[in-house]
């Protein structure tokens, strides 16, 4: 699998310092993703997606694991391979109008202007930026400005600038975030087009709940790991005219399992779970020692009031071998 993927996440770790405290964005995500694919990336904010994609891009650097792309391993690039990186093989789109085009730039010098960093001017950058447009359907707006062009099509000249330098991985963080529903099936589209004509690599972040039905398949992160993956459902030969998705998920490397929080409120789980193999798979349950756990919580609350920290990494060692008894909990 690892020679057949375009991208593998091995593990990958990355830690933001802010001040004096440092934010674990990644806590050892598993990813791996296909030639070719188009990839939706889901999450609540602050799970990781954005800094995922950061890293993916070159715009950041890990802070352990594997991060490899298209042949090349991320962390062992010098500065100068990763600015080439950049420039060569990766393709944004943004959110913000503002951050994919140049305000003072028309459509047409916006596509030309990533052409020209690599090197293509002239003639030959003019026609490919004139063909990119026709492609995105804007041909008859090159000449206008930001501030011209509604959020729509921005999205759509700001695709076009990403393509600009034919790049092997499409990246786009929530593109249509700031669009209506109209637009963004045609953004959707044009991913779908770009993808399957140019067998463009492309990974989408979006909050939007149906974007399963837009890409091969969505992966979910949760708390800086990948939690599950949505794929279509097969339907035994079933006609349906409604598409029917399966949420599966997923274990890391290291055979963990994230278990929606819902699940665990349900039934009662936290800390411990007992495990027990069945014919028909893995059954989770939860412990009949919730009182036991209750009763530790206890003692250690009661021992932080008191500042009696001395004694507390005993009588918790105490507790973890079982030697510790109800009666020394004061009620």
């Amino acid at each position: 699998m690892a020679q057949e993927a375009f991208v593998i996440c091995d593990n990958l770790v990355k830690i933001y310092k802010i001040a004096e405290l440092e934010v674990v964005a990644l806590q050892g995500l598993d990813l791996v993703v296909g030639p070719g694919e188009l990839l939706g990336i889901v999450g609540a904010s602050g799970s990781g997606k954005s800094t995922l994609m950061n890293v993916l891009g070159g715009l950041d650097r890990p802070s352990a694991g594997r991060a490899w792309v298209d042949g090349l391993d991320l962390l062992k690039l010098s500065d100068a391979e990763l600015n080439q990186y950049r420039r060569s093989r990766v393709g944004f789109v943004w959110q913000q109008g503002a951050r994919n085009l140049i305000p003072y730039l028309n459509a047409l010098e916006n596509i030309k202007l990533p052409m020209t960093l690599a090197g293509l001017a002239g003639r030959a950058a003019n026609k490919r930026a004139e063909e990119l447009l026709d492609r995105v359907g804007l041909l008859d707006r090159k000449k206008h400005r930001l501030a011209e062009l509604s959020g729509g099509e921005q999205q759509r000249v700001a695709i076009a600038v990403a393509l600009a330098n034919r790049p092997r991985l499409l990246l786009a963080d929530e593109p249509t975030g700031e669009v209506d529903s109209a637009n963004a099936q045609i953004i959707y589209q044009l991913f779908q087009q770009f993808n399957r004509e140019l067998g463009l690599t492309t990974l989408i972040v979006s909050h939007d709940p149906g974007i399963a039905r837009h890409v091969n398949r969505v992966v979910a992160i949760r708390d800086g790991k990948l939690a599950t993956e949505t794929v279509r459902a097969k339907t035994d030969g079933q006609q349906t005219h409604e598409e029917v998705f399966e949420e599966l998920a997923v274990l890391d490397s290291a055979g963990r399992l994230q278990i929606p929080k819902p699940f665990l409120e349900h039934f009662g789980i936290k800390g411990r779970a007992r495990i027990e193999l069945t014919e028909e798979g893995i059954l989770i349950l939860p412990t009949d020692n919730i009182e036991h756990v209750q009763d530790a919580e206890a003692l250690a609350a009661e021992l932080v009031e008191a500042r009696k920290m001395k004694g507390l990494r005993g009588l918790l060692n105490r507790w973890v071998r079982g030697e510790f008894k109800k009666h020394e909990v004061k009620r």
